[in-house]
Protein backbone atom coordinates (compact mmCIF):
# COMPACT_ATOMS: atom_id res chain seq x y z
CA UNK A 1 0.00 0.00 0.00
CA UNK A 2 2.73 2.13 1.06
CA UNK A 3 4.62 1.39 -2.22
CA UNK A 4 1.56 2.09 -4.45
CA UNK A 5 1.00 5.13 -2.58
CA UNK A 6 4.93 6.30 -3.20
CA UNK A 7 4.59 5.81 -6.77
CA UNK A 8 1.84 7.64 -7.26
CA UNK A 9 3.04 10.52 -5.52
CA UNK A 10 6.05 10.32 -7.77
CA UNK A 11 3.90 10.40 -11.03
CA UNK A 12 2.44 13.28 -9.29
CA UNK A 13 5.46 15.28 -9.33
CA UNK A 14 6.51 14.34 -12.30
CA UNK A 15 3.60 15.52 -13.89
CA UNK A 16 3.72 18.80 -12.40
CA UNK A 17 7.36 19.32 -13.52
CA UNK A 18 6.62 18.55 -17.40
CA UNK A 19 3.65 21.41 -16.83
CA UNK A 20 6.21 23.77 -15.33
CA UNK A 21 8.65 22.98 -17.98
CA UNK A 22 5.77 23.67 -20.91
CA UNK A 23 4.90 26.59 -19.13
CA UNK A 24 8.63 27.75 -18.90
CA UNK A 25 8.50 26.70 -22.88
CA UNK A 26 5.63 28.47 -24.01
CA UNK A 27 5.57 31.56 -22.27
CA UNK A 28 9.44 32.07 -23.95
CA UNK A 29 7.81 32.13 -27.63
CA UNK A 30 6.49 35.46 -28.82
CA UNK A 31 4.65 34.24 -31.78
CA UNK A 32 3.16 30.83 -32.75
CA UNK A 33 2.57 30.40 -36.12
CA UNK A 34 0.64 26.85 -37.44
CA UNK A 35 0.99 25.68 -40.81
CA UNK A 36 -2.08 24.03 -41.97
CA UNK A 37 -3.43 22.09 -44.90
CA UNK A 38 -7.00 20.49 -45.91
CA UNK A 39 -5.02 17.83 -47.56
CA UNK A 40 -1.78 16.19 -48.58
CA UNK A 41 0.32 17.01 -51.37
CA UNK A 42 -0.21 20.63 -51.64
CA UNK A 43 3.35 21.85 -49.96
CA UNK A 44 2.84 22.45 -46.75
CA UNK A 45 6.46 21.74 -45.51
CA UNK A 46 8.10 23.31 -48.35
CA UNK A 47 6.07 26.68 -47.13
CA UNK A 48 6.64 25.67 -43.34
CA UNK A 49 10.24 25.42 -44.13
CA UNK A 50 10.81 28.45 -46.45
CA UNK A 51 9.29 30.93 -44.20
CA UNK A 52 11.06 29.08 -41.19
CA UNK A 53 14.23 29.83 -43.41
CA UNK A 54 13.04 33.73 -44.54
CA UNK A 55 12.18 34.69 -41.14
CA UNK A 56 15.50 33.94 -39.64
CA UNK A 57 17.15 35.81 -42.83
CA UNK A 58 15.26 38.44 -41.29
CA UNK A 59 17.30 38.33 -37.87
CA UNK A 60 14.74 36.45 -35.85
CA UNK A 61 15.20 33.69 -33.66
CA UNK A 62 12.88 31.28 -34.88
CA UNK A 63 12.25 27.45 -34.00
CA UNK A 64 10.50 25.18 -36.62
CA UNK A 65 8.35 22.47 -35.01
CA UNK A 66 7.79 19.02 -37.62
CA UNK A 67 4.69 17.50 -35.82
CA UNK A 68 4.07 15.21 -38.28
CA UNK A 69 4.36 12.00 -37.17
CA UNK A 70 3.91 9.66 -39.67
CA UNK A 71 5.31 12.20 -42.55
CA UNK A 72 7.90 14.14 -41.16
CA UNK A 73 9.62 15.72 -44.29
CA UNK A 74 11.12 18.76 -42.29
CA UNK A 75 14.38 16.66 -41.79
CA UNK A 76 14.89 16.01 -45.67
CA UNK A 77 13.82 20.16 -47.01
CA UNK A 78 16.28 21.15 -44.38
CA UNK A 79 18.93 18.45 -45.66
CA UNK A 80 19.09 17.43 -41.79
CA UNK A 81 18.75 14.18 -42.03
CA UNK A 82 21.57 11.72 -40.06
CA UNK A 83 21.91 14.62 -37.45
CA UNK A 84 20.72 13.29 -34.33
CA UNK A 85 19.87 16.13 -31.78
CA UNK A 86 21.61 16.30 -28.71
CA UNK A 87 20.51 14.61 -25.35
CA UNK A 88 21.68 15.47 -22.37
CA UNK A 89 20.56 15.38 -18.35
CA UNK A 90 19.19 19.07 -18.76
CA UNK A 91 17.00 18.12 -21.88
CA UNK A 92 16.83 17.61 -25.26
CA UNK A 93 18.21 20.11 -27.52
CA UNK A 94 17.30 20.85 -31.33
CA UNK A 95 19.71 20.70 -34.35
CA UNK A 96 20.76 24.66 -35.29
CA UNK A 97 20.60 24.89 -38.90
CA UNK A 98 21.91 28.35 -37.85
CA UNK A 99 22.44 30.41 -34.70
CA UNK A 100 18.79 32.10 -34.84
CA UNK A 101 16.90 28.51 -36.64
CA UNK A 102 16.50 25.58 -34.64
CA UNK A 103 14.58 22.43 -35.51
CA UNK A 104 12.69 19.61 -33.85
CA UNK A 105 11.06 16.55 -35.75
CA UNK A 106 10.32 12.25 -35.36
CA UNK A 107 12.16 12.22 -38.33
CA UNK A 108 15.39 12.34 -36.33
CA UNK A 109 14.76 10.25 -34.22
CA UNK A 110 14.05 7.26 -36.90
CA UNK A 111 16.77 4.84 -37.84
CA UNK A 112 15.45 4.87 -41.64
CA UNK A 113 13.61 7.56 -43.82
CA UNK A 114 11.21 5.18 -44.31
CA UNK A 115 10.43 3.67 -41.00
CA UNK A 116 6.56 3.55 -40.16
CA UNK A 117 5.63 5.42 -36.93
CA UNK A 118 2.49 3.39 -35.96
CA UNK A 119 0.99 5.33 -33.50
CA UNK A 120 -2.53 5.90 -31.59
CA UNK A 121 -4.10 9.86 -30.59
CA UNK A 122 -2.54 9.37 -26.80
CA UNK A 123 1.16 8.49 -27.91
CA UNK A 124 1.19 11.48 -30.71
CA UNK A 125 0.06 14.06 -27.94
CA UNK A 126 2.87 12.75 -25.90
CA UNK A 127 5.82 13.05 -28.33
CA UNK A 128 4.29 16.54 -29.33
CA UNK A 129 4.00 17.58 -25.36
CA UNK A 130 8.23 16.59 -25.09
CA UNK A 131 8.62 18.50 -28.00
CA UNK A 132 7.63 21.34 -26.01
CA UNK A 133 8.39 20.70 -22.79
CA UNK A 134 11.87 18.69 -22.87
CA UNK A 135 12.99 20.35 -25.77
CA UNK A 136 15.62 23.47 -24.81
CA UNK A 137 14.34 25.70 -27.43
CA UNK A 138 15.22 29.40 -25.60
CA UNK A 139 13.80 32.43 -26.42
CA UNK A 140 11.95 32.23 -29.53
CA UNK A 141 10.77 35.26 -31.37
CA UNK A 142 8.04 32.82 -33.81
CA UNK A 143 7.92 29.10 -33.97
CA UNK A 144 6.19 27.43 -37.07
CA UNK A 145 4.94 24.47 -36.74
CA UNK A 146 4.56 22.58 -39.83
CA UNK A 147 1.20 20.13 -39.13
CA UNK A 148 0.10 16.93 -40.65
CA UNK A 149 -2.51 17.06 -43.63
CA UNK A 150 -5.95 17.50 -41.53
CA UNK A 151 -7.91 18.61 -38.37
CA UNK A 152 -6.69 15.04 -36.79
CA UNK A 153 -4.74 14.53 -33.24
CA UNK A 154 -1.70 16.29 -33.77
CA UNK A 155 -3.30 19.31 -34.46
CA UNK A 156 -5.32 19.25 -31.49
CA UNK A 157 -2.75 18.66 -29.65
CA UNK A 158 -0.48 21.68 -30.42
CA UNK A 159 -3.27 24.05 -29.87
CA UNK A 160 -4.20 22.40 -26.53
CA UNK A 161 -0.41 22.89 -25.46
CA UNK A 162 0.10 26.35 -27.22
CA UNK A 163 -2.68 27.51 -24.87
CA UNK A 164 -2.68 30.47 -27.68
CA UNK A 165 -2.07 30.23 -31.11
CA UNK A 166 -1.07 33.60 -32.91
CA UNK A 167 -2.18 32.71 -36.68
CA UNK A 168 -2.16 30.27 -38.74
CA UNK A 169 -0.83 29.92 -42.52
CA UNK A 170 -3.22 27.86 -44.91
CA UNK A 171 -1.94 26.32 -47.65
CA UNK A 172 -4.11 25.12 -50.73
CA UNK A 173 -3.26 24.76 -54.49
CA UNK A 174 -5.54 25.92 -57.08
CA UNK A 175 -7.48 22.84 -57.89
CA UNK A 176 -11.60 23.01 -56.66
CA UNK A 177 -10.92 19.67 -54.66
CA UNK A 178 -7.81 21.03 -52.89
CA UNK A 179 -9.89 23.88 -52.18
CA UNK A 180 -13.04 22.15 -50.88
CA UNK A 181 -10.29 20.16 -48.11
CA UNK A 182 -9.65 24.06 -47.28
CA UNK A 183 -12.44 25.03 -46.34
CA UNK A 184 -12.50 22.16 -43.28
CA UNK A 185 -9.06 24.07 -42.09
CA UNK A 186 -10.30 27.63 -42.01
CA UNK A 187 -13.69 26.48 -40.40
CA UNK A 188 -11.23 24.99 -38.19
CA UNK A 189 -9.37 27.60 -36.94
CA UNK A 190 -12.43 29.75 -36.82
CA UNK A 191 -14.35 27.41 -34.21
CA UNK A 192 -11.12 27.20 -32.11
CA UNK A 193 -10.76 31.17 -31.96
CA UNK A 194 -7.53 30.79 -34.50
CA UNK A 195 -6.70 33.72 -36.18
CA UNK A 196 -5.96 33.20 -39.91
CA UNK A 197 -2.87 34.79 -41.01
CA UNK A 198 -3.95 33.97 -44.32
CA UNK A 199 -4.23 31.18 -47.26
CA UNK A 200 -0.82 30.88 -49.26
CA UNK A 201 -1.86 29.16 -53.06
CA UNK A 202 0.81 26.89 -53.85
CA UNK A 203 1.67 25.31 -57.13
CA UNK A 204 0.07 28.89 -58.69
CA UNK A 205 1.20 28.57 -62.40
CA UNK A 206 4.76 27.23 -63.71
CA UNK A 207 7.56 28.81 -64.20
CA UNK A 208 9.32 28.09 -67.29
CA UNK A 209 12.77 27.07 -66.92
CA UNK A 210 13.97 27.99 -70.55
CA UNK A 211 11.94 31.56 -71.37
CA UNK A 212 11.05 32.50 -67.16
CA UNK A 213 7.74 32.86 -67.97
CA UNK A 214 4.58 31.79 -66.08
CA UNK A 215 2.14 29.26 -67.50
CA UNK A 216 -0.80 28.51 -65.82
CA UNK A 217 -1.24 24.83 -66.57
CA UNK A 218 -4.03 24.76 -63.90
CA UNK A 219 -6.48 27.58 -63.32
CA UNK A 220 -5.42 29.81 -60.39
CA UNK A 221 -7.10 32.79 -58.16
CA UNK A 222 -9.19 29.69 -56.10
CA UNK A 223 -7.64 30.70 -53.01
CA UNK A 224 -8.11 34.38 -53.46
CA UNK A 225 -11.55 34.16 -53.87
CA UNK A 226 -11.98 31.39 -50.73
CA UNK A 227 -9.91 34.48 -48.94
CA UNK A 228 -12.33 36.71 -49.83
CA UNK A 229 -15.58 34.38 -49.23
CA UNK A 230 -14.17 33.96 -45.80
CA UNK A 231 -12.92 37.23 -45.39
CA UNK A 232 -9.41 36.12 -44.87
CA UNK A 233 -6.24 37.23 -45.95
CA UNK A 234 -4.82 36.17 -49.60
CA UNK A 235 -1.05 36.05 -48.67
CA UNK A 236 0.32 35.10 -52.06
CA UNK A 237 0.70 32.84 -55.25
CA UNK A 238 3.75 30.25 -55.33
CA UNK A 239 4.72 28.93 -58.57
CA UNK A 240 5.82 25.78 -59.60
CA UNK A 241 9.90 26.28 -59.85
CA UNK A 242 11.78 22.99 -61.40
CA UNK A 243 14.11 25.00 -58.92
CA UNK A 244 12.09 24.19 -55.91
CA UNK A 245 11.68 20.99 -56.78
CA UNK A 246 14.82 19.94 -57.04
CA UNK A 247 15.76 21.98 -53.89
CA UNK A 248 13.28 20.35 -51.85
CA UNK A 249 14.93 17.08 -53.06
CA UNK A 250 18.29 18.24 -52.55
CA UNK A 251 17.35 19.85 -48.72
CA UNK A 252 18.23 22.77 -50.00
CA UNK A 253 15.44 25.63 -49.03
CA UNK A 254 14.83 27.84 -52.29
CA UNK A 255 14.98 31.31 -49.68
CA UNK A 256 18.87 30.55 -49.04
CA UNK A 257 19.80 28.62 -52.66
CA UNK A 258 17.59 30.37 -54.81
CA UNK A 259 17.13 33.65 -53.51
CA UNK A 260 16.05 35.44 -56.72
CA UNK A 261 14.03 33.19 -58.02
CA UNK A 262 10.05 33.52 -58.56
CA UNK A 263 9.01 31.31 -55.48
CA UNK A 264 11.53 33.10 -53.36
CA UNK A 265 10.50 36.39 -54.17
CA UNK A 266 6.65 35.48 -53.55
CA UNK A 267 7.61 33.65 -49.98
CA UNK A 268 9.70 36.71 -49.34
CA UNK A 269 6.00 39.20 -49.84
CA UNK A 270 3.97 36.15 -48.02
CA UNK A 271 6.66 36.78 -44.80
CA UNK A 272 6.60 40.86 -44.83
CA UNK A 273 2.62 40.42 -44.68
CA UNK A 274 3.04 37.83 -41.66
CA UNK A 275 5.47 40.52 -40.09
CA UNK A 276 3.52 43.25 -40.52
CA UNK A 277 0.68 41.42 -38.89
CA UNK A 278 2.30 39.82 -36.25
CA UNK A 279 4.54 42.57 -35.05
CA UNK A 280 6.60 41.90 -32.18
Amino acid sequence: MTEKKESCQCDERQAIKKEIALKATVSAIKKKILVLSGKGGVGKSTVSTNLAVGLSQKGYHVGLLDIDIHGPNIPNMLGLQGFPPLITDMGLFPIKMYDNLQVISIGFFLEERDTPVVWRGPLKHRMIEQFLSDVRWGDLDYLVVDSPPGTGDEIISIVQLLDKVDGAVIVATPQDVALADVRRSIKFCIEGSIPVLGIVENMSGFVCPHCGNTVEIFKTGGAERLAQEYKVPFLGRIPIDPAIVQAGDDGKPVMIYYPNSKPAEAFSNIINKITETLKL
